[in-house]
């Protein structure tokens, strides 16, 4: 005979159990049901894309902090947040990359202001059409773990740009000239901050050297940018230059 408090646990047990079908949603990259953002086994294989040297000073006055390389399922996971709306994935980027910045410590200007996160902009075309700015949803996630204020509409997007991933270095620039400017009511506070601003994606710098530049123009400091992801060569060539120097 069972006794009340083995069958009060077998019932407990059977409420979760049914209440985890309930919650379960199709994982957004695989389609197996999980209760959880990605299930266990692409969560896993999101993780193997994880950058070993996510910090990188190389870059003339615009420090990049980049959690993972910019390949395989992170590939997937911020296609999936951006192109199909899995608006879900931005917990789980933002908490990493927030982590990332709590375990290696970027800033590097002794003295600087207090930081201010400011997520790079969509033009008001665009962000209607998707609905949402994944640099947004991530940088919320992100300044939910890391304590930092996020000022969401610091930045603005002037003008309508051609995508990026489809043009070479020189054109992005060319495309970008002018497409960003600082709301005026957030002049004071940004002035009185050390801007780093936050992206899903970092690849030949020029959306962020441009959104720099006009902030930098209004006179407020900027000291680097935080991505989720950046191309697999950034890596590699970080590595042959540690490579070099040990040699």
């Amino acid at each position: 005979m069972h006794s009340r408090s083995s069958i009060q646990t077998w019932l407990g047990q059977g409420k979760r159990q049914m209440l985890s079908l309930f919650l379960a949603e199709p994982c957004p990259l695989c389609q197996r049901s999980t209760s959880a953002v990605l299930c266990s086994g692409c969560c896993r294989q999101v993780r193997q894309c994880q950058a070993s040297t996510p910090c990188d000073r190389s870059i003339p006055d615009l420090t990049v902090l980049s959690w993972g390389r910019y390949e395989d399922s992170l590939r997937q996971a911020i296609g999936s947040l951006k192109y199909s709306g899995h608006t879900g994935l931005a917990q789980f980027l933002g908490t990493e990359l927030g982590q990332t910045w709590l375990d290696h410590n970027p800033r590097s200007r002794a003295g600087a202001g207090p930081v201010a996160i400011v997520p790079i902009p969509l033009h008001p075309t665009r962000l209607q059409q998707r609905g949402f700015n994944q640099a947004d949803l991530i940088g919320q996630w992100f300044c939910r773990l890391t304590g930092l204020p996020l000022h969401s509409r610091s930045l603005l997007r002037v003008q309508a740009t051609q995508a990026q991933h489809s043009l070479d270095r020189l054109s992005r620039q060319q495309n970008l000239a002018q497409a960003f400017a600082v709301a005026p009511a957030q002049l004071k506070t940004l002035r009185q901050s050390t801007v780093w601003l936050l992206d899903d994606i970092f690849t030949t710098g020029a959306t962020a050297q441009s959104a720099a530049l006009a902030l930098r123009r209004s006179d407020i400091a900027v000291e680097g940018i935080c991505t989720v992801a950046r191309p697999t060569v950034w890596e590699t060539s970080t590595a042959s230059k540690k490579t070099s120097t040990l040699g």
